[in-house]
């Protein structure tokens, strides 16, 4: 297992991180305790939750994923062996997201319930990483494409959020903090306010990045690269959808896109295209498909740590195995060539 450094914050973090977002709904307190096991076995240091978690959120089980990694905590002790990261969930624009604290704000006071909430139930008394689950402003996150300006739109101004997330800090409730599913603009924001008013600079941004959806590569992966914020990329499977076990339309009884078909980012037929063809090339040179897309998104310069989820130890196993896999020239470049008929299905 590699470790790179977590931005400018002093930490080192497992180039695998552990994603958990379906503990709780497809996995139970007893798969969690033995994923969290086996992955600190195999070197992986940093685990990665939200308030939000399970996925798709519900009132009746949403906080269930930090409380069975408390519970887990609790039982084994050795809270410094590991990096936990959690989140913040923002403001709610229609759908079912944010089922916590009345509809999350990104708020001073929503922060705080927040921060109070996650702690208590993750049982412990510090993170080492918060961050912005998506931002309060109305703009591109969670595939949105196009672009309405809504200049006053009622939204918690990045400042008062920052300022939130600073007061924390100062606490020692949270170590760094991080955003997730941010534009270049506002990371930029988030960095230029940081300097100017010496308030904690941002850490990370966990962003999607995988073989259908590589929007990061325009203007984020400079600014992660020069600014030196650890870029945490999410979904390298695109739900799995690159692994091949959906391949010809099979939906796998347990399996996410067969429980809730509201997951359609990476199911349109452009997406399913692109993806058939980069099984034939996984094929092609023997390589377990959902290998090499977690390879792939290992080996690009920019990407510090890949976030992977599992609902089985089995397919955990498989996919920890890709830290072991460095991909040739001539996989490369036939992903070069896929990408460039098929760029971005899936943005």
């Amino acid at each position: 297992m590699d470790f790179k450094p977590l931005g400018n914050t002093g930490l080192r973090v497992s180039d695998i991180c552990l994603g958990t977002m379906t503990w709780g709904q497809q996995n139970t307190a007893e798969d969690a305790a033995e994923q969290l096991d086996y992955a600190l076995s195999r070197g992986i240091n940093f685990i990665d939750t939200a308030e939000l978690y399970p996925v798709p959120p519900m009132a009746e089980t949403q906080g269930r994923t930090e409380d069975y990694i408390g519970r887990w905590l609790k039982a084994r002790g050795g809270r410094g062996d590991i990096i936990l990261a959690s989140k913040v969930a923002g403001r709610v624009r229609g759908g079912d997201r944010g089922t916590m604290r009345g509809g999350p704000r990104l708020s001073r006071d929503h922060i705080r319930q927040a921060i109070e909430g996650s702690l208590t139930r993750l049982q412990t008394d510090y993170l080492d990483l918060y961050q912005v689950h998506w931002p309060e402003r109305r703009t591109n996150y969670f595939g949105a494409l196009g672009y309405s300006q809504e200049p006053d739109d009622g939204s918690i101004p990045i400042e008062e959020t920052l300022n939130a997330l600073a007061e924390l800090v100062a606490e020692g409730l949270v170590r760094h903090i991080g955003v997730s599913n941010e534009t270049p603009w506002g990371l930029m924001k988030y960095l230029t306010l940081a300097r100017e008013r010496g308030l904690p600079v941002i850490a990370s941004i966990q962003n999607p990045y995988n073989l259908l959806n590589r929007v990061f590569e325009v203007g984020l992966a400079e600014m992660a690269v020069e600014e030196r914020v650890a870029m945490l990329a999410y979904s390298p499977l695109a739900f799995g959808l690159l692994s091949g076990k959906y391949a010809g339309g099979a939906r796998p009884e347990g399996a996410r896109l067969t429980l809730w078909s509201r997951f359609g980012r990476y199911t349109g037929e452009a997406s399913l295209k692109a993806a058939e063809s980069y099984l034939a090339l996984a094929r092609e040179h023997g390589l377990d498909p959902a290998q090499m897309a977690i390879a792939y998104v290992r080996g690009r310069g920019f990407v510090t740590s890949t976030i992977i989820g599992a609902t089985s130890l089995d397919q955990l196993r498989a996919d920890i195995d890709a830290a072991d896999l460095v991909l040739d020239d001539e996989v490369l470049a036939g992903i070069e060539a896929i990408h460039q008929r098929h760029p971005n299905p899936a943005p």
